[in-house]
């Protein structure tokens, strides 16, 4: 099945006088969601579809913890999950704390099996 995109026309106001270029935009299909991605590994399994649901639970748990411990989480097929911080600036390093801390997030690299993958992609414009 081809990833199906439309095109996009979005205007440059910083060009003089201002243009117009489209740009492709891939169209979702609809949404797998936890209870889809048990079915469907369940059926490529001995797994049952409770116990890979499980599986699933406590992965992204795992996943949670680890990150939180702060460790990098490497899934060989998947790719690579490391903890981000923002912030804002402090002066000195001695003033720099826990309340210059605005939030924590998840940086996510895709594996080099997921990136080969995704170059296989086939396309198809829509309307």
């Amino acid at each position: 099945m081809s990833v199906q995109f439309k095109m996009i026309p979005k205007k440059n106001n910083l060009v003089s006088p201002p243009e117009v270029k489209y740009y492709p935009c891939a169209v979702s299909q609809g949404e797998v969601n936890l209870d889809d991605l048990a079915r469907i590994v369940a059926s490529r399994t001995t797994m049952s579809r409770p116990d890979c649901f499980g599986v699933i639970m406590a992965l992204s748990d795992v996943i949670g913890e680890s990150l939180a411990n702060g460790n990098i989480v490497r899934v060989d097929n998947l790719g690579t999950f490391q903890l981000t911080l923002t912030g804002t600036a402090a002066d000195t390093e001695e003033t720099l704390g826990k309340s210059n801390i605005k939030e924590a997030k998840i940086n996510y690299r895709p594996s080099k099996e997921l990136k080969n993958r995704m170059k296989k992609i086939t396309y198809k414009r829509i309307r």
